[in-house]
């Protein structure tokens, strides 16, 4: 797909990204995919191109829209964790509070002591069903989440993190529904999808299925390469088997899945950030105030994540730089989803970053794609 063409804008100062935008599928490593950057709340880069369905023999290709949508995966994840951010900012949540004074069932097993920041933080033990779940029961919400309220923490929370790569959104949605009466595919869209204008959604109905594009799996579950059944990672990975064909189903995408079910592309992830970028607020809307924001920065771990097997540092529902996930701010936050999409937000440039795309790379840490573009953000502030 060298030949390519490139729809959209893009401010001269952010050549760099739309250059960078196009080696990618200059490159051939690109079926179809956006990149949006916001600075100060405007809209610098707003880039789409390629395919929305894949191309193959069988079928005709249909074109990357300016309002193709796709599953994100865990950048759903940053989606969530503001939501909970906003809850905590307007004094209905307090991070340091046990789960049980909002969700009493989740003192079962042993949990009474595990508190809120202990789940924003990857760190409460519950990385996977005990029991491997079906689908039909991830998407009842509620059911899912009683059956974590009922299991026995994995390891000692706090003592660690070990990603909850599904599990998390069941635990937040939960609590969030204790406490507001919405569930938090309700309450994202009322209260910051709405405002924004941002067309980033947690569970929709038919009305939006002729947008969406198709992923192009990466060949491989979850859980990618063998693991042993033993296994922290396997046991976290496995309890929800998951290969990418999911988000093609009305059921999927009628589900709120917080943790991994999201459906957005990179002007939407950009939009509902950039006012986390500029401190709570942007064009007129706020959803939090500074010091709400500021919370991402309260570190709840920092090691090698026991299911991911890399050094982490996770803050208060996003990932925080490290060597190994270096970037040019200790005032910037992160995190992205399996196959690749990625979100940074920087509170000191007042930028936030998205990329958003359908072929998958094959595992969970992500790839060069989306890094050569943040790079090229960063590189076009000067």
């Amino acid at each position: 797909m060298a030949d390519v063409e490139i729809h959209g804008t893009c401010d001269d100062r952010f050549a760099a990204v739309k250059a960078a935008f196009a080696a990618n599928f200059a490159q051939g490593t690109e079926d179809g995919a956006s990149v949006a950057v916001t600075v100060d709340g405007e809209m610098v880069v707003d880039l789409w191109a390629g395919n929305a369905v894949a191309e193959s023999a069988e079928a005709a290709t249909a074109p990357w829209q300016e309002d193709t949508i796709v599953n994100v995966y865990s950048t759903t994840k940053t989606m969530a964790g503001l939501c909970m951010l906003m809850l905590a900012d307007r004094g209905q949540l307090d991070f340091n509070a046990p789960v049980v004074t909002y969700w009493p069932e989740f003192a079962a097993g042993g949990k009474q002591d595990v508190r809120v920041r202990h789940i924003m933080g990857h760190t409460s033990g519950l990385s996977g069903w005990e029991a491997p779940i079906t689908l039909e029961q991830l998407y009842n919400g509620t059911e899912s989440a009683d059956l974590l309220a009922e299991q026995t923490p994995w390891w000692e929370p706090g003592t660690a993190s070990g990603y909850h790569a599904v599990t998390l959104g069941q635990l937040q949605g939960e609590i969030l529904r204790r406490i507001d009466g919405r569930t938090l595919g309700t309450f994202f869209r009322e209260e910051v999808a709405g405002p924004l204008g941002a067309d980033f959604h947690i569970g929709f109905g038919p009305e939006l299925d002729h947008r969406c594009g198709e992923l192009v799996p990466p060949g491989n579950t979850l859980a990618g390469e063998d693991l042993a059944e033993d296994s922290l990672p396997y046991r976290t990975l496995l309890s929800i088997n998951l290969d990418a064909t999911e988000p093609q189903t009305r059921a999927w995408r009628a589900a709120e899945i917080p943790a991994a079910g999201g459906f957005g592309n990179a002007r939407a992830v950009a939009r509902v950030h950039s006012a986390m970028a500029c401190g709570g607020s942007v064009g007129g809307i706020t959803l939090l105030s500074e010091a709400g924001v500021e919370k991402v920065f309260e570190e709840q771990a920092h090691g090698i994540d026991q299911v991911l097997g890399t050094e982490i540092k996770f803050g208060m529902g996003f990932g925080l730089p490290t060597e190994v996930m270096p970037l040019p701010s200790e005032r910037a936050f992160y995190w992205g989803g399996w196959g690749g999409s990625l979100a940074v937000i920087d509170m000191d440039a007042r930028m936030s970053v998205a990329y958003v795309m359908n072929r998958m790379f094959p595992t969970l840490e992500g790839d060069l794609r989306g890094a050569m573009l943040l790079m090229a953000a960063y590189g076009s502030l000067g």
